[in-house]
């Protein structure tokens, strides 16, 4: 079989029905969610399946559901008897490739993700943080306009070429979408209460890194590739590598580039296809599909068969 690394999605792919497939046909996945219920003391399940899509869209219910959701995916795939030889997470997905490669369980995952949602979402006052999707420019040229900006705002996202995500401070976010669109770049707000991957962070993750400490790290049973060196890491080095998360860019370019000198092909687990769209402007033939329910799964695992 080819090797194949397993991708899953960070927040803003959460849709209402995400994993339901799974829970009601997959004893082990639907495991997965019966333990996220009683650690979050409410149904987090029904969250997923059900909404109200406002609440799930809130930071601190989104983190969880998305980890679960992404788990309870990669439950699936592997009793179908494909695994990984590889993984990565756009941020929080960074925490469910993590938790799959068995460095953290699932109980120690879980208050540890809620923390990290908790601290993002108490970090910045709603209205000062933005981000902001830039389009048509290089990374230099964006990395330029936001370094001449006297307000808080820098690359949050390496995602594929011509696409980068920029956040901070709103007035310095909507200062340099102004100058980028004068350069000749198309720039799309993005509808986020957090500026995510910004300095604006950094108070929140010298407070995370006390809850990563108090986790009791295992050495990866699949390497997974690290949002901030684009590489795989020892377990000793994870608490100051996920503290780095969420201040500094997700070098996710980076890291399918790295990934892609080792593995044949990507399958993205969880809900929605972002993942893939943005692999597939990097090398368009190395995506398998996605797996977020049964169809899709059973769409993948015919072309896993099939190399």
């Amino acid at each position: 079989m080819p090797a194949i690394a397993f991708v899953f999605p960070g927040q803003g792919a959460q849709h209402l029905g995400m994993g339901k497939d799974f829970y009601d046909n997959i004893p082990r996945a639907a495991r997965v969610f019966q333990v996220a219920d009683e650690w979050a003391g409410y149904e987090l399940s029904s969250l997923c399946f059900e909404g109200p899509l406002d609440t799930l869209n809130q930071t601190v219910y989104a983190q969880p559901a998305l980890l679960v959701a992404g788990l309870a995916a990669y439950e699936a795939i592997k009793e179908m008897g494909v695994l990984p030889s590889m993984m990565a997470g756009l941020s929080l997905g960074e925490y469910t490739a993590l938790t799959a490669a068995g460095t953290i369980s699932l109980d120690q995952v879980l208050p540890l993700v809620g923390k990290r949602a908790a601290l993002m979402q108490e970090a910045v006052p709603l209205g000062q943080g933005a981000m902001a999707a830039v389009f048509g420019l290089t990374a230099e040229k964006i990395k330029d306009l936001c370094e001449k900006e006297a307000g808080v705002v820098d690359i949050a996202n390496y995602n594929c070429p011509g696409q980068i995500v920029i956040s901070g401070a709103t007035q310095g976010v909507e200062n340099v979408s102004l100058r980028l669109q004068e350069a000749g770049a198309r720039v799309i707000p993005l509808a986020v209460s957090v500026p995510s991957h910004s300095p604006l962070l950094y108070d929140a993750a010298f407070k995370l890194r006390h809850w990563l400490d108090q986790v009791e790290w295992k050495q990866p049973q699949v390497p997974v590739v690290s949002n901030v060196n684009a590489r795989e890491n020892p377990a000793q080095d994870l608490p100051e590598l996920l503290q780095k998360q969420l201040y500094s860019p997700v070098h996710w370019e980076q890291s399918v580039r790295y990934m892609m000198e080792k593995v044949d092909y990507f399958i993205e687990l969880g809900p929605g296809s972002t993942l893939s769209g943005l692999i597939k402007k990097i090398d368009r033939k190395r995506v398998l599909g996605q797996v977020n329910d049964l169809k899709s799964l059973e769409k993948t695992i015919e072309k896993v068969r099939s190399l």
